[in-house]
C-alpha cells in the first residue's frame, strides 16, 4: 500500500512546490511592485522638480522668477526666505508668515544638514513643496520636490523586458586587497572616486565578463553601475543600476532582470553616476527596465 501511495506523494509535492524559475519570477514581480511603489512615493524621484546650485552668501527662495531658488507659482509666496551659504555652512532664514516647517515644526531660522552628513538632510516643507541641501563634490545645491508634480500624477509605470532566467547568473566575487577606489563619472561632468571591494565575474552565453561594484556609505549590498549595447536604444543611454547581495562563500547572484533606471530617466534635475569604463559590457543585456520618457 505504501509503495502505491509513494508516486502520488511525489506528484502532490511537484504540484505544490514551484520550480526555481517560477519562484525567481515571483520574487522579481514582488521586487517590481516595490520598485514602482518607491517611485510613486510623495518624496520619490517623480516628485523632483528643481535643482539650484548655491552661491556664497544669501540665496533667495520663492516663486518670484528672479529668485535664486525658484518655487512653483501658486505654491509659495514671491519670497519665502533665503538659504545662506557661509564658507560651507548652510542655514535658512524664513520670512514672517512663510509657512515653512521642518519635522512638523515652524521654522524661522536654523542651520541645515546636507545629504552628505551622518544624519539625514534637513527637509524644509510648505504645502506640497519640500526642499533640502545636497552636496556634490565641492558644490552645494538645493533640490526641490513637489508631491503634486505632474510627473508623479501622470506616472503609469515602466516598460521592462520579459523576465528571463538566463539573465539571473551566479557571479564569483574576487576581492581587492586592499579595496580600490575607482573613478565614477556623473551627469554633471565630474568624476568621483568610489571604493570598490572587488570584482564580480560571471558567465553569459559561454563568455566571461566582470563588473566592478561600489560600496555606498553605510551599505553592505554591492552597487553596480553598468552599461550594455541596449543603451541609447531600448534602454537609457546613461546605463542602468543593479544591486547584489554581499558574497557568501565567494559567490553571489547578479539578476539583470532587476536592472533599473537611474533617476535621470525621470527628471533632468538628478545628479546620476554613469558607468565606469570597466563596467561597459560589450553585449546586449535584454533584461530589466527599458527607458522612460525624454530624459
Amino acid at each position: 500500500m505504501g509503495d502505491l501511495l509513494f508516486p502520488f506523494f511525489l506528484i502532490a509535492m511537484s504540484l505544490s512546490s514551484p520550480s526555481p524559475e517560477a519562484a525567481h519570477r515571483a520574487e522579481w514581480e514582488q521586487w517590481r511592485a516595490r520598485r514602482l511603489e518607491s517611485l510613486r512615493r510623495e518624496d520619490g524621484w517623480l516628485s523632483l522638480i528643481g535643482l539650484f546650485w548655491l552661491q556664497e552668501g544669501e540665496n533667495s527662495v520663492g516663486s518670484d522668477p528672479g529668485s535664486r531658488i525658484v518655487l512653483p507659482a501658486g505654491k509659495s509666496p514671491a519670497r519665502i526666505g533665503s538659504i545662506v551659504l557661509d564658507k560651507g555652512s548652510v542655514s535658512v532664514r524664513a520670512e514672517p508668515g512663510s509657512g515653512l516647517s521642518a519635522d512638523g515644526k515652524p521654522v524661522a531660522a536654523m542651520t541645515l544638514a546636507t545629504d552628505a552628513g551622518a544624519s539625514p538632510a534637513t527637509v524644509l516643507k510648505r504645502g506640497s513643496i519640500a526642499f533640502y541641501v545636497i552636496a556634490r563634490g565641492s558644490r552645494l545645491g538645493v533640490r526641490v520636490k513637489d508631491s503634486d508634480a505632474e510627473t508623479r500624477r501622470n506616472f503609469r509605470g515602466i516598460e521592462t523586458f520579459p523576465y528571463d532566467e538566463r539573465y539571473r547568473v551566479e557571479a564569483r566575487f574576487e576581492p581587492y586587497d586592499p579595496p580600490r577606489d575607482i573613478p565614477v563619472p556623473n551627469v554633471l561632468g565630474t568624476v568621483e572616486k568610489q571604493p570598490s571591494p572587488g570584482a564580480l565575474v560571471f558567465e553569459l552565453d559561454g563568455k566571461t565578463y566582470r563588473l566592478d561594484p561600489v560600496l555606498e556609505t553605510g551599505e553592505t549590498d554591492l552597487f553596480v553601475i553598468f552599461g550594455d549595447q541596449t543603451n541609447g536604444h531600448e534602454t537609457y543611454g546613461g546605463g542602468r543600476f543593479l544591486y547584489a547581495k554581499p558574497a557568501v562563500g565567494g559567490k553571489t547572484i547578479l539578476d539583470f532582470n532587476r536592472a533599473y533606471n537611474p533617476p535621470c530617466v525621470f527628471t533632468p534635475y538628478a545628479t546620476c553616476p554613469l558607468p565606469p569604463k570597466e563596467n561597459k559590457l560589450p553585449i546586449r543585456v535584454e533584461a530589466g527596465e527599458k527607458t522612460y520618457g525624454e530624459h
